[in-house]
């Protein structure tokens, strides 16, 4: 059995709850990177070595470019990967709520309203569109 609208609407309002308590966000994925350094006496290049790194890029979309960031510290490499992470949870809860709101819209039923005035009102033929009938 379909959910009552007045269950929909409650979820609705629950979702919507939600992301008003949502905090700071930023889009975009953050990345480790490392590899060996160009120093062939470095430690990068003994066998067995890791190299360098890891290094965290957070990468996103800026007015259709990328933009690549790195983190200072480890607590702004934190902050960034909670950011991340906040603005993940936004996309599914905008999924959640599109999701119950195509069911309200189902759900629905259709509301009779009256014509209004202005649907009632007869458009009057221009005085350039009147033709003389070929009898004249």
């Amino acid at each position: 059995m379909p959910d009552s609208l007045a269950d929909l609407e409650s979820r609705r309002a629950a979702v919507q709850s939600k992301i008003a308590q949502l905090g700071d966000m930023r889009s975009g994925s953050i990345t480790g990177t490392g590899g060996r350094c160009g120093n062939p006496n470095c430690h990068c290049h003994q066998t067995g070595d890791p190299g360098h790194g890891p290094y965290y890029r957070l990468t996103r979309k800026v007015n259709g470019k990328t933009v690549t960031e790195t983190f200072s510290s480890p607590a702004s490499l934190a902050k960034a990967q909670r950011e991340v992470a906040e603005c993940q949870r936004f996309r599914e809860l905008g999924d959640q709520l599109l999701d119950v709101n195509e069911q309200i819209c189902q759900v629905r039923p259709l509301e009779e309203t009256p014509p209004s005035a202005q649907g009632k009102k007869r458009s009057k033929r221009s005085k350039r569109s009147k033709r003389k009938s070929p009898a004249n």
